[in-house]
């Protein structure tokens, strides 16, 4: 997808707040769970981002985000006695997730501000674009 114009740069920046928001929505509602096994526990995963500059960038500056990738964070998961749950092993453990909430609300948050600045800049240039057209009328 080419890289146009300002309204391209935020498109593809908030989409990729939005995958990041999704993977949060995941880890969060998969925090606490748990598996029978070290390696079916959940771990939180998380969108890698990379930089996408315009083919013009020398000459319009443009560039951009987009997401590369979606990664488990590498994290033990934790070995909890539940001998009465029925994912325990022959012993009474489960394995827990590795999903921190506190993390998961901090990235929440910071994602949703930086959705809403990318929000911010559109709507302003579009303000400023409607007075430009309007003062040549």
């Amino acid at each position: 997808m080419a890289i146009n114009n300002i309204f391209d740069v935020a498109s593809r920046s908030m989409s990729s707040q939005m995958t990041r928001l999704n993977t949060i929505a995941t880890n969060l509602a998969n925090a606490k769970s748990v598996a029978s096994t070290k390696e079916e526990a959940f771990r939180p995963i998380r969108p890698v981002f990379e930089v996408d500059y315009a083919s013009d960038f020398l000459e319009s500056g443009l560039s951009t985000t987009d997401v590369k990738d979606i990664v488990s964070l590498d994290r033990e998961p934790e070995r909890i006695f539940r001998p009465n749950h029925p994912m325990a092993d022959e012993q009474g453990f489960v394995w827990e997730s590795t999903v921190n909430v506190d993390e998961e609300m901090v990235e929440m948050m910071e994602t949703n501000r930086q959705y809403q600045n990318t929000l911010e800049v559109v709507s302003t240039l579009r303000t400023l674009i409607s007075r430009t057209v309007s003062m040549g009328q």
